[in-house]
């Protein structure tokens, strides 16, 4: 896992809070663009997509400017309404009746899942729209015909002529690039100020607004990863103009992957592409449902004591290295609290408990010493008395015969 990643729900949103607090943009000076466009404009412009690429410095000239689809209004709807019964191709006939009424807002996103606004060309209207949406819901209609099928993510595993869905709040990290976008709109940079920092990003995500037939404006995303080795930059590149060679014009030049990745849909996660989902958005849900199950083992064994707002799920979350020795451990056969505890006082280790002999959790470093305890990670060397922390151990097999200088 990234490093610059952050572990938790809570934590993200602490990163973004804190880096909002430094810049705040007026939505009035530097909008989004807004795509409305004819039927035949859409059918007409585009003769190969897979090619179309956006300029990322091109954020003045020729580019339409619109009213946000998040207005103080919408400040107070709550965005995550979970349906369990969401039906993906409903949604994708809707959409396509509706897709020349439809209005586009592009956001570049980093490691860290913070957004930035990013314009795009007027001439770009018509292969926004194809790239993401269009191409999203034709290949729903088109397959549904041929027996494509949603299922749960969580219960399906790389089937044929299957696109899975999951709760939003299932996936954390996605969760709070909409809540960044959805509720941080003001706050959100705009990505001219942030060009010199491509090599942080990782995916773009487009949000798409439409008039429901209630009046409501309805929104869904759809979002991509981006590698910043697709990137053109123009201090080392340069352009063929016919039989000539120029200056590459543009700061930075982006190939958009052509490809169907991610929808997020009123509260629901659609997943065309397993594998640049849980990329995209480090999402691990069978290793997450292991840390599940051995947290309820441990909180039924031992006595625990956390912080206050933290607990043993959240603190697993994320942590592989973690998970991967607890899915060794029985914890059933682990040694009692007591002993654990006098284990820890012997290799005098700063594990605290309180008045009612809790072992107290307050942070990872206390979380990874009692996991570590947990598996015998700590040694005293009979030969020079020194305090060892086992990085990697394999059991010995139990000897046989007599001892050599028995």
């Amino acid at each position: 896992m990234d490093n610059d990643v952050p572990q938790t729900n809570q934590d993200i949103l602490e990163a973004q809070a804190s880096e909002n607090d430094t810049a705040s943009t007026d939505p009035t000076t530097d909008t989004v663009a807004s795509a409305a466009t004819s039927a035949s404009t859409v059918d007409s412009d585009i003769t190969d997509s897979s090619d179309a690429a956006i300029d990322l410095s091109a954020t003045g000239a020729n580019t339409t400017d619109a009213a946000r689809t998040t207005d103080d209004a919408d400040d107070d709807r709550e965005y995550h309404r979970v349906d369990d019964f969401f039906d993906v191709f409903h949604w994708a006939n809707e959409i396509d009746e509706v897709k020349n009424n439809v209005s586009v807002e592009l956001f570049l996103f980093n490691k860290n899942y913070t957004p930035f606004r990013v314009r795009y060309s007027d001439a770009l209207t018509a292969s926004v729209k194809a790239m993401f949406m269009q191409e999203a819901t034709g290949y729903i209609i088109k397959e549904a015909d041929k027996g494509l099928e949603c299922r749960e993510y969580e219960k399906s595993d790389g089937e044929d002529k299957v696109i899975y869905r999951t709760k939003l709040t299932n996936v954390g990290r996605a969760e709070t690039l909409i809540h960044l976008i959805e509720h941080e709109y003001r706050n959100i940079d705009s990505w001219n100020d942030h060009v010199d920092e491509f090599k942080k990003v990782k995916g773009i995500i487009a949000k798409f607004s439409y008039p429901g037939a209630d009046g409501e404006t309805k929104v869904f995303y759809i979002a991509k990863a981006l590698s910043p080795s697709s990137a053109l930059k123009g201090g080392s590149s340069w352009e063929l103009n016919g039989e000539s060679f120029e200056p590459f014009s543009a700061e930075v030049a982006l190939k958009m992957p052509d490809d169907n990745q991610v929808a997020i849909i009123d509260g629901t996660v659609v997943i065309f592409n397993q594998s640049k989902f849980e990329n995209l958005f480090q999402y691990d849900y069978k290793s997450q449902a292991i840390a599940d199950e051995k947290a309820k083992e441990i909180t039924d064994k031992y006595k625990l004591s956390f912080a206050e707002g933290l607990t043993l799920n959240t603190l697993l979350q994320d942590k592989k290295p973690l998970i991967k020795k607890l899915q060794a451990l029985d914890i059933a056969e682990e040694m009692p609290q007591d002993k654990l505890v006098d284990y820890a006082d012997d290799m005098q280790l700063e594990l605290m408990t309180d008045d009612d002999g809790s072992i107290i959790i307050m942070d990872d470093k206390d979380l990874t010493m009692f996991v570590n305890l947990l598996s015998e990670d700590y040694f005293i060397s009979p030969v020079n008395g020194r305090r060892y922390e086992i990085k990697s151990k394999k059991l010995l097999s139990e000897p046989t015969g007599e001892p050599p200088r028995g």
